[in-house]
């Protein structure tokens, strides 16, 4: 198959190759009307970059390595998570880029090591973790890094408003009448510690004290461990009216644990979740939670890497908050 190449697509647009050129490469010295022309022409040709030439006149790769671990199994089928991926993916492709997964056990020794290997020019942290050796000494290298649900000093990273979301849970549950509200949460993050300040914002405002033993710590996304701590809540001399869980996957060890303990939801009990996900909004009651918007998290993220990559002299760190909304189930009762 003959390969086509910038001289083809100039004969067939009738522009110069200089012009194929600028219109393939994001110029803004052309018309937008023959950038699309020529844009248009080369994917119809099937037209492919040459790689290593591009990467000898940049000094770039044009690779954008991914390191994704999920610490309780779910891998890909993590719905907030892969929403994050595909995303991100996506929009490395619009510019581009191409993606790899980062391992430390295919023979590399190390993140670092494997993102050397694949000369990766950035890399994008997911899920991991972030303690780690291998993030750490990855986080220390000279290759940039924009992190996901986390903050690192001196190092770009994008999230969720987390103390917004957190407050706007606990504010919507004290305005349907509830005081003894009850927090399960994930293992302690700097996301972790984001939603505790907005829930306690929320309760020192409408005047609640609340008991040392309504605040739980679980796991992110592990039902089992959400199970467990709705059942020490429920267990309390006086348990609580409404609990928040760590997100909405843990929500459902929650539930299946108060339909053992033949409490009903919201009837007995209220209840509301973080993240958003489909399946928050198919479980009977649907579920009160707050939407965590991934692929905007996921587009945003690689934006920055890019020009992080692209513009390593100029370009700053930042923490940037991608803001979410409640979506109302009927999972929460007026009391």
């Amino acid at each position: 198959m003959r390969v086509v190449t910038i001289k083809d697509i100039s004969k067939k647009c009738g522009v110069s190759p200089a012009t194929v050129s600028k219109a393939l490469n994001g110029y803004g010295d052309i018309s937008e009307a023959t950038r699309e022309l020529i844009q248009k022409t080369a994917q119809e040709m099937h037209y492919l970059p040459n790689a290593a030439a591009r990467q000898l006149k940049t000094n770039t790769s044009h690779n954008i390595g991914i390191v994704y671990v999920d610490q309780t199994g779910s891998g890909l089928a993590h719905e907030y998570f892969s929403g994050v991926i595909d995303s991100a993916k996506e929009e490395a492709e619009k510019k581009g880029y191409d993606i790899t997964f980062i391992s430390s056990s295919i023979g590399y020794g190390s993140y670092v090591e494997h993102c050397r290997y694949r000369k990766c020019d950035g890399v994008l942290i997911v899920s991991d973790d972030f303690m780690s050796r291998q993030v750490q000494e990855l986080v220390n290298s000279e290759i940039p890094t924009v992190i996901i649900d986390y903050i690192f000093d001196g190092h770009s990273s994008v999230l969720s408003k987390n103390v917004d979301g957190s407050y706007a849970l606990t504010k919507h549950l004290i305005e349907k009448g509830h005081r003894k509200i009850a927090f399960i949460h994930g293992e302690t993050t700097s996301v972790t510690s984001k939603r505790l300040s907005g829930f306690y914002n929320a309760c020192s405002e409408a005047g609640l004290k609340i008991p040392e033993d309504y605040v739980i710590e679980a796991r992110y996304h592990d039902p089992d461990a959400s199970a467990a701590a709705t059942k020490q809540l429920m267990m309390l001399r006086t348990p609580p009216t409404a609990i928040m869980y760590p997100d909405d996957y843990s929500y459902l060890g929650g539930m299946m644990e108060l339909e053992r303990l033949k409490l009903s939801i919201p009837e007995d009990v209220s209840v509301v979740g973080f993240d958003g996900i489909r399946l928050s909004q198919v479980v009977r009651p649907k579920l009160t939670t707050y939407y965590q918007d991934a692929p905007k998290i996921g587009r945003i993220s690689v934006k920055k890497l890019i020009h992080t990559i692209e513009h390593k002299k100029t370009s700053m760190a930042e923490e940037i908050e991608i803001p979410g909304k409640i979506l109302i189930g009927g999972s929460v009762a007026q009391i």
